[in-house]
């Protein structure tokens, strides 16, 4: 019997995504509605990133709320106006919990090392002793994929970027492997978006200082 092609065998992984994506997007909502953000302790520091996108995602929830009237107004069947409605609801919803996954989930410091989130789709742990340097620097992607990979003349570049944009990076003494679907990939850089680019840089030396006193 012939072996399956890696097209086929890859398959099955897009609808399994889908419903890992669907879940967190709720889940992220759940959290949101009690407060909760898991990771987020006594001991550790949290920076943010969705200041510069929350804006863009309220203005798409807004049109999307008021479409629902319009669509009421102009199918004449019934059903139809129900199906709409059902779908509108659900896909305010899910925006918002989208919303909300950025916020229950931000970048995290602690002693394990930096840990590099985008919602509920993106969680990186880059440990302590693998960082050689942390610093302020602005740098862009060609996607808006949560997580994008560029190779460049030391090596491959993870960027977790924000409306296409990064503003940290995070220098590592040696390649790490960072998982990654199914294909992991070996990475010496990883840059990533943070409303407080300056805290997060600082916040970091400051750790890395303390676990490599000179």
């Amino acid at each position: 019997m012939a072996s399956e092609t890696p097209e086929r065998a890859r398959r099955p992984a897009l609808p399994r995504r889908l419903l890992r994506t669907e879940w967190k997007i709720w889940r992220s909502l759940a959290l949101w509605t009690t407060r909760r953000r898991p990771g987020v302790t006594a001991t550790t520091v949290a920076f943010p990133y969705s200041r510069d996108v929350t804006p863009l995602l309220l203005a798409f929830l807004f049109g999307s709320l008021l479409e629902l009237p319009v669509f009421h107004f102009l199918l004449p069947w019934e059903p139809a106006r129900l199906g709409a409605l059902v779908l509108g609801v659900w896909g305010l919803l899910w925006m918002v919990g989208y919303i909300a996954a950025m916020r229950v989930f931000p970048h995290l410091l602690d002693e394990r090392g930096l840990r590099i989130r985008h919602g509920a789709s993106v969680d990186l742990l880059v440990p302590w002793d693998a960082i050689a340097d942390v610093r302020a620097e602005r740098d862009r992607v060609p996607r808006n994929d949560p997580l994008q990979f560029a190779i460049g003349p030391d090596g491959t570049a993870a960027k977790v970027a924000i409306l296409k944009q990064t503003r940290v990076t995070v220098e590592l003494r040696e390649p790490l492997v960072l998982p990654y679907r199914d294909d992991p990939r070996e990475v010496v850089m990883v840059k990533l978006a943070a409303d407080d680019p300056a805290g997060l840089v600082e916040a970091a030396r400051r750790q890395l200082a303390a676990l490599n006193p000179t």
